[in-house]
């Protein structure tokens, strides 16, 4: 019997063999906007900045690494209209739009394999 693999799909960057994304576009600038106004660049700017960048590169990387913990492990997600579901967790796109799970248990029924959007959790749990 064939395992069943999870297919993750990364969106091409700005040139053809990168992943990344170009700092310019308007993808990036809406998603990826910074508190602080870099046009009239001075030295507090430059360090509210730094400091800035570091807070969120250690967020994102917690956030990373809470994401990796959680691979094939059962995670309770707490939905809006007061919905929770349970579902072991696969995997998630590049921008943690989407999450991949496996039998997820809904109240209407269970789903073998699902995507769950994440602008639909409030928040999710898991046993460590």
């Amino acid at each position: 019997m064939a395992t069943p693999v999870s297919v993750l799909r990364l969106p091409k960057g700005p040139d053809s063999n990168s992943r990344g994304f170009d700092p310019k576009s308007p993808r990036f600038i809406a998603l990826c906007r910074t508190s602080i106004f870099t046009s009239a660049a001075s030295e507090v700017d430059s360090v509210e900045l730094q400091r800035e960048q570091q807070a969120r590169s250690v967020l994102r990387e917690t956030f990373l690494r809470c994401l990796l913990s959680m691979t094939n492990k059962k995670v309770q997600f707490h939905m809006y209209e007061k919905v929770k579901v349970e579902a072991t967790f696969g995997a998630s796109d590049i921008d943690v739009l989407n999450f991949q799970v496996s039998d997820l248990h809904t109240p209407i029924g269970v789903q073998k394999e699902a995507l769950i959007r994440s602008q639909d959790v409030i928040s999710f749990t898991f046993d460590v």
